[in-house]
């Protein structure tokens, strides 16, 4: 489980049970309570896209970042998970479909009450003035129909009064007998025939045409002014709501103002969270995030070394039997011997060649007599920049400063990057096996290395050359140091090596320390292994390289100021 930025992923004990995920820092921690639980029923599974071996789980702003020992392991967590919602009734797709469908009813209930009781109490002049319009519609209807039967009578009557008229034209002889009532006609025949009803001021069928008309003006007079009232009440809302969208717009613009301002914020820090952000060809950080965390990482650390080498006191130089992890006082091994000969018989050959010529070594650093090179060269995308550094530092021999280097007692007095070193087993006395662990420089992860450390003396073969002494440094394997998923393995194969340069004194006075000069030239070849960015990692050598060799340098001649020369 990935605990933090700083540890990394960590072994945890997972428990799933009763529709609950938990975990306990061990199997033997489980009486003192779980660290963390999930419910299963509101948790998110994403296996990771180019981790095969990780799984995700989420809910709400909880994240779990899980990572199984092998890709089957993390197939069968997952599958047993989906398992037990599904038998929980959380992860079957008819449950899911019968809890969405509850959920939907619910809400759309509830949020038209709401509205619909907000809307009648916001809106109530609106709603009056609408049922007023509803009012004036339902009489100006019955209006209407009032008007259409006036004029379908009307029609009517104008029909049969043509067709009186033709009646009369047709039989002049024949012309009907008025009676009394004036209801009826008598024909020639005898027969009777209902007449018209008489013309009237209130027209046919008793309708008040001019009354109607009025009514109906009236009414379209109302209309247009409930019209115009709804009218002023709408443009009074879009106004009203004008300003809330203004409102809305500016809290808007101060929210993204924020936002950016935040992720500004956030792109500084050296802090990302999670292992997405962490070192590797799929790392949400681009190369220059990576830069900068990794500047800001060191800046940290400068300082921390800062504080501590004003409080540190002086400690006596004595080797602890806890430091080795097994001494065994055994000469080296054969195999050993051929590997340490032919390590130093490269360096001797080929570290001191002069950087000229066909070698391509570019300066990076120069700071008074020390030079710092570099060649680049890449390997599968991995940055394998050899690095050589020139030096001359007065007052102290060859001898001392190998053995500086070389003694593990001293270690930590002038080294600033090793979190963790352990002496893993003693060849000889000249000779021994170191693991030892960096400390972190997030966002890259961390490193370790095992190698066989030798310090020997290189005699001249020439009366008018130094004898040279020579610290060699470079990966091996052991059984009982593999590597393991917590720390990358790094490749190392380092040298140290020094000239003593004396000028005799004057007369017959002793030597003094104003009288050696110690010629140093360190070569470095380190595969970081893991991914990196390159530009990273050559920038990362460029500052750190020299701060060691000054740091180093700068201790020796501190500790041996008050010491007898040691050739």
């Amino acid at each position: 489980m990935w605990t933090n930025y700083i540890h990394g992923w960590q072994d945890r004990w997972v428990v799933l049970k009763n529709n609950t995920l938990s975990y306990y820092k061990s199997q033997d921690e489980r009486e003192y309570g779980c660290r963390g639980s999930l419910c299963l029923s509101k948790a998110v599974f994403t296996p990771h896209e180019f981790d095969v071996c990780r799984f995700d789980v989420s809910m709400n702003d909880s994240v779990w970042y899980l990572r199984a020992e092998n890709p089957d392991l993390r197939q069968q967590w997952i599958e047993t998970i989906e398992l037990h919602k599904a038998e929980s009734g959380y992860g079957s797709e008819s449950s899911l479909r019968h809890h969405g469908s509850m959920v939907s009813l619910t809400s759309a209930a509830s949020g038209l009450s709401t509205t619909s009781t907000s809307s009648f109490r916001k809106d109530h002049s609106l709603r009056e003035k609408l049922a007023e319009m509803e009012t004036f519609r339902d009489i100006l209807c019955r209006q209407v129909n009032t008007l259409q039967k006036y004029f379908d009578n009307c029609a009517s009557g104008d029909y049969r009064d043509e067709y009186h008229r033709d009646r009369v034209e047709d039989d002049e002889d024949d012309f009907p007998t008025v009676r009394p009532d004036g209801d009826c006609l008598l024909n020639n025949n005898s027969s009777k025939e209902k007449l018209f009803p008489s013309s009237s001021p209130r027209g046919p069928t008793g309708i008040d045409f001019k009354g109607e008309a009025i009514t109906f003006k009236a009414t379209t007079a109302g209309i247009l002014s409930t019209l115009s009232h709804c009218i002023e009440i709408m443009v009074k809302r879009e106004e009203r709501w004008q300003r809330r969208l203004d409102k809305e717009m500016e809290r808007r613009r101060k929210a993204e103002d924020a936002y950016k301002s935040a992720l500004t914020e956030l792109k500084k820090k050296s802090h990302y969270g999670g292992p997405d952000y962490e070192e590797g060809p799929n790392s949400l950080i681009n190369e220059d995030e990576f830069f900068d965390a990794v500047e800001a990482a060191l800046d940290k650390q400068d300082k921390i070394e800062e504080q501590s080498e004003k409080c540190r006191t002086p400690r006596p130089i004595t080797l602890s039997p806890d430091t080795y992890c097994s001494l065994s006082r055994t000469e080296l091994h054969l195999f050993d011997f051929i590997q340490v000969e032919e390590m130093v018989q490269s360096h001797m050959t080929y570290s001191l060649q002069d950087v000229g010529g066909d070698a391509n070594w570019q300066l990076i650093t120069e700071e008074g007599e020390m030079k710092v090179y570099r060649r680049e060269v890449e390997e599968n995308g991995v940055v394998l920049d050899p690095l050589k550094a020139t030096h001359a530092v007065k007052g102290v021999t060859g001898h001392e400063v190998c053995h500086y280097f070389w003694d593990t007692a001293f270690r930590n007095d002038w080294e600033t990057t090793v979190e963790h070193f352990t002496v893993v087993e003693a060849l000889s006395d000249q000779a021994v096996i170191i693991y030892q662990t960096h400390k972190r420089v997030w966002p890259a992860s961390q490193r370790d290395v095992l190698y066989l450390s030798v310090m020997r003396k290189i005699l001249s073969t020439n009366e008018n050359e130094p004898d040279t002494w020579l610290v060699c440094n470079f990966s091996v394997d052991h059984d009982s140091y593999a590597p393991s998923s917590r720390c990358i393995r790094a490749k190392i194969n380092v040298a140290m090596i020094c000239q003593t340069l004396v000028s005799p004194p004057e007369g017959n006075k002793e030597i003094s320390r104003d009288n050696i000069l110690c010629k140093i030239t360190y070569v470095a070849n380190v595969n970081p292994g893991g991914w990196a960015p390159a530009s990273v990692l050559r920038a990362v050598a460029k500052r750190e390289y020299p701060k060691f060799l000054k740091r180093f340098t700068s201790y020796v001649q501190e500790k041996t100021s008050d010491n007898a020369i040691l050739f």
